[in-house]
């Protein structure tokens, strides 16, 4: 059993580094420089992308249903991953060398806890889906606080599995563990984490499967019967569709770095892991915006929310600019903004 003795606390990031023989660069190098462009623009289009689906779901009291619930909870946890990425890359290059022990098992644990919060949060989405679809119901009718339990138990579960190698999944007491791409982390850890993402993946995958076969024999037996309303199957195969389009995006952005985690968890001594894990990390990064986009795209009411959204905030800048002209300005101009009691301006819903 190992003894404190033969624990590491004390040592410094370069002393992990070093023993895992991952690089420590004492320099900006020109892929570091790319990386952490790349890296702090696709940060800000997850922030801002994913702050609008958050306020397009509060704001708009069609979208208080189960299944919307989850895909703001899938937002929340794309939000935190552009945090956590943002983090990283404020934290990272030469600037890792200066990191101390705690503050690498931080950069290291806000990655880990908003990728667990997304794929629990996927897994949710589909069993959501699956209920309500073989349900024959167009939104899901599970109570709102067994849905807020559900977003709980997907967040407690990811802090869990992002503070746990700070406390005690880590190598620091078993040097001949440490993983090449986390160079404090156990092999083990990497391990089990790629594997238990696989298992979701596959779970997923067979209830999409189930869904789509599901909803196919439905349409056909639908569209013998005059009388159906043709609004109901367009809506649900629309959500199907989206929610199969997240899916697949969230497998090609995650599946080669987590390929690239269960090799280095593995031990593979001939992989090449560290010559692509900050673009594969990158490229995990990059689903956290295609989530948002894919919302932003397939659902209708989602992009009349966010128009609502954004000239609301253009028409109130324009409303303040526009206070310091005379009423004579204001007869000449060409867009009429009716002005209610509270001040706040109101467009037409057809604009």
């Amino acid at each position: 059993m190992v003894t404190m003795s033969h624990c590491y606390y004390n040592e410094t990031i370069g002393f992990f580094y070093n023993n895992s023989g991952k690089e420590l660069s004492s320099h900006w190098r020109p892929k570091d420089v790319v990386v952490v462009a790349l890296g702090l623009t696709v940060s800000v289009l997850v922030l801002l992308t994913n702050l609008l689906i958050i306020a397009a779901i509060a704001s708009n009291r069609r979208f208080h249903q189960p299944i919307y619930y989850l895909l703001g909870n899938l937002a929340a946890a794309d939000l935190f991953a552009g945090v956590a990425y943002l983090f990283l890359m404020f934290h990272t290059g030469p600037r890792t060398a200066r990191l101390s022990l705690k503050g690498w098992f931080l950069r290291q644990g806000l990655l880990d806890t908003s990728l667990t919060a997304s794929v629990a949060t996927l897994l949710a989405i589909a069993v959501e889906r699956h209920r309500s679809v073989m349900a024959v119901q167009l939104h899901s009718r599970l109570p709102r606080g067994r849905v807020v339990m559900l977003i709980v138990v997907v967040w407690v579960a990811a802090l869990g599995l992002g503070l746990l190698p700070a406390h005690s999944w880590h190598c620091l007491c078993a040097l001949d563990r440490c993983s090449r791409m986390a160079p404090l982390l156990s092999r083990t850890y990497l391990t089990v984490w790629a594997l238990s993402s696989l298992l979701v993946f596959l779970l997923m995958v067979a209830v999409y499967t189930r869904i789509f076969f599901y909803v196919r024999r439905r349409v056909q037996r639908m569209a013998e019967h005059v009388s159906c309303h043709p609004r109901y199957r367009e809506t649900t195969l629309s959500l199907v569709k989206t929610v199969v389009i997240i899916l697949g995006a969230f497998v090609v952005c995650w599946t080669p770095g987590q390929v690239v985690l269960l090799l280095d968890g593995l031990g593979c001594k001939s992989c090449n892991v560290l010559a692509v894990e900050k673009y594969f990390l990158l490229l995990a990064e990059a689903n956290s915006l295609v989530n948002a986009v894919v919302y932003s795209c397939r659902d209708a009411e989602m992009r009349r929310t966010f128009r609502r959204l954004l000239c609301c905030v253009c028409f109130r800048r324009s409303t303040h600019r526009s206070a310091h002209y005379t009423s004579s300005t204001k007869k000449g101009a060409s867009t009429h903004i009716m002005l209610p009691e509270n001040g706040h301006p109101l467009m037409d819903s057809t604009l």
